[in-house]
């Protein structure tokens, strides 16, 4: 094999690394979906089970006399009210809460989840900073 038939094979199946791996491109066992959910498992025997838990049930409110419509235009103007900061959210939501809870005498410091605080991350959907949280 030439030197020249050797370069061009190697700029050729560079290229073809580069290139989007698809199914196409794939054994004939590849599939490589496209991010759709499971809703079941698949035994030895290659059947399929349906758990009923795992699919998804859509929750859509009546929306019968609803003025507003779906779209908004990208013309629309931009909001005027800044972002909500956290500190800002607490002071208008948590903090009223606690400072009547104080001047009636039923504030206690030991039962915080009654206004909204989480000891703990155990048991979340989506774990706040899950890879420096303390465990």
């Amino acid at each position: 094999m030439g030197l020249l038939t050797a370069l061009a094979r190697g700029l050729v199946r560079g290229a073809d690394r580069m290139s989007p791996f698809t199914s196409k491109r794939g054994p004939r066992s590849y599939n490589k979906g496209r991010g759709a959910k499971k809703l079941g498992v698949l035994t030895s025997n290659k059947k399929f089970i349906l758990i009923k838990e795992m699919v998804p049930q859509f929750v859509v409110p009546d929306l019968e006399g609803f003025k507003l419509k779906p779209y908004v235009s990208y013309r629309a103007p931009e909001g005027s009210e800044p972002p909500m900061t956290a500190k800002q959210l607490f002071t208008e939501v948590v903090a009223p809460r606690i400072e009547k809870d104080v001047k009636d005498g039923t504030f206690d410091p030991s039962n915080l989840e009654k206004y909204g605080f989480e000891p703990t991350q155990e048991g979340k959907l989506f774990q706040l900073f899950p890879k420096n949280y303390v465990r």
